[in-house]
């Protein structure tokens, strides 16, 4: 049990943990793999912290990541990762049954290279899931110091999947209750969302969020937008 006073560990943490939520419901769509065939590539892995959630999912799991210490990390958890840019994966044509993209298109200059590496690499049928932070209202020093070039908006998002060879099948807004706090604070450098909080705020961030899954309230502005997308068969 946690002490109070003592902040929670990045995977504890309210963001985290609702992004691998988020994840979870995202998988329930697209439907169950075939354990220890169904082949998933995590793009822009990170920490690896997806990445491993795929795993407990069922997925064989490849990541790759342009900073060689995220992919370090990823092979230090267990996971297969390889140094790569999004824009020109090292992998083959059609191999892959899910991509998955969670804030790293944002980040890229030719967003659109990157979206049509992962159509190129999804096998006919496979599904890609992607989550952007979403309206240019919302730019902010925060965008900038975690390196981002655009925010997107849905009819964006979706010409960006549409001009990669992808059928989107949804597009939803998440983070919509708390998107009042987050515009308040956007100018924290340090991040609003990402930064470590008390214990107390910290279960309480995590309550409003779970609260936005049981709530009709995807098709109102939020700071992120999901998809979920597919290579025609």
């Amino acid at each position: 049990m946690q002490s109070i006073g003592v902040r929670p560990g990045p995977d504890e943490q309210w963001w985290y943990r609702e992004r691998r939520a988020v994840l979870a419901r995202a998988l329930a769509r697209v439907g169950g793999p075939e354990p220890g065939r169904d082949q998933a590539l995590d793009v822009g892995a990170g920490r690896g912290a997806l990445s491993l959630a795929l795993l407990d999912h069922g997925w064989q799991v490849t990541a790759v990541d342009a900073d060689p210490a995220a992919v370090a990390r990823c092979r230090e958890a267990g996971v297969d990762a390889h140094v790569a840019d999004a824009r020109w994966l090292p992998l083959p044509t059609a191999s892959f049954d899910l991509t998955l993209a969670f804030d790293v298109l944002a980040h890229v200059d030719d967003d659109l290279a990157a979206a049509r590496e992962m159509a190129r690499v999804l096998k006919p049928g496979g599904s890609a899931l992607v989550s952007v932070p979403c309206d240019l209202a919302l730019w902010s020093a925060h965008d900038i110091a975690r390196g981002r070039v655009r925010r997107y908006t849905r009819a964006t998002l979706m010409r960006l999947l549409a001009e990669a060879g992808l059928i989107c099948e949804q597009v939803t807004h998440w983070n919509v209750l708390l998107r009042p706090a987050v515009r308040l604070r956007r100018h924290c450098v340090d991040g609003w969302e990402p930064r470590p909080r008390h214990p107390v705020v910290n279960r309480l961030l995590a309550w409003l969020l779970a609260a936005e899954r049981r709530l009709p309230v995807g098709s109102f502005p939020g700071t992120t937008l999901l998809a979920r997308a597919r290579r025609p068969g």
